[in-house]
């Protein structure tokens, strides 16, 4: 699977100075390993100027867990095959696979007038436009990010936020897996019940689910 992943050292210019386009740029990135990835969502943020275009990434990864900064160890995996990365999002842990539909959201809030709460809420309400239109009805759930279908967690949210700017996003079941969710305690939830778009009858797949749902996003940022 290493082989098959993209690099994203190469999506990381520093953009000060160029003319802020209004909607946010939407960039694919294919299969890609979650660590490198991850280090370039921080470098983006870290050299971003006050014009530096904002931009959606949409990708998949290889099977991997990450833990946000509220992780426990009691939530951790139960077997050892899948690696495990700790990173700074909010959250505690979730599982990224292939089959995954993954938009990870580089937006500066305070050009767009945006807290993080209601940066959360715009994320939640992109998905549950665009599950909507594939007939899939999905709900918030208070107090808990991220968007569910029949009280099953469909998608999941974690976003970080440094200088104004935050990063990390949203990750969409699509047609995947979803054996690894059984090993944790999804977003810290013992328990918790996923789903996914193709258990519910969708016939996209990841890349075409992603792409819809980036539009969805940069769509409502750009009429803030």
């Amino acid at each position: 699977m290493q082989s098959a992943a993209r690099s994203v050292h190469s999506v990381v210019p520093a953009r000060a100075g160029i003319q802020i386009e209004r909607a946010p740029i939407i960039r694919h990135l294919g299969l890609a390993e979650y660590a490198p990835t991850y280090q370039a969502m921080r470098r983006f943020t870290d050299s971003r100027g006050t014009k530096t275009p904002d931009e959606l990434w949409v990708l998949e990864h290889p099977p991997v867990y990450t833990v946000g900064i509220a992780g426990r160890s009691e939530h951790f995996p139960r077997r050892g095959e899948v690696p495990v990365e700790r990173v700074d999002r909010g959250g505690q842990i979730t599982y990224h696979g292939p089959g995954q539909a993954i938009v990870y959201a580089l937006i500066d809030l305070v050009r767009r007038g945006l807290t993080v709460r209601g940066m959360v809420s715009l994320i939640e309400q992109a998905l549950i436009e665009a599950l909507a239109a594939l007939g899939v009805g999905a709900e918030r759930r208070t107090g808990a990010p991220g968007v569910y279908v029949e009280g099953a967690k469909i998608a999941a949210l974690g976003l970080r936020v440094r200088r104004g700017c935050c990063y990390h996003g949203v990750a969409l079941n699509v047609d995947m897996d979803l054996a690894p969710f059984s090993a944790i305690d999804p977003c810290g939830y013992p328990g918790l019940a996923v789903t996914q778009t193709r258990a519910h009858g969708v016939l996209a797949d990841a890349a075409e689910m992603g792409d819809e749902l980036a539009r969805r996003i940069a769509r409502l940022i750009e009429d803030q």
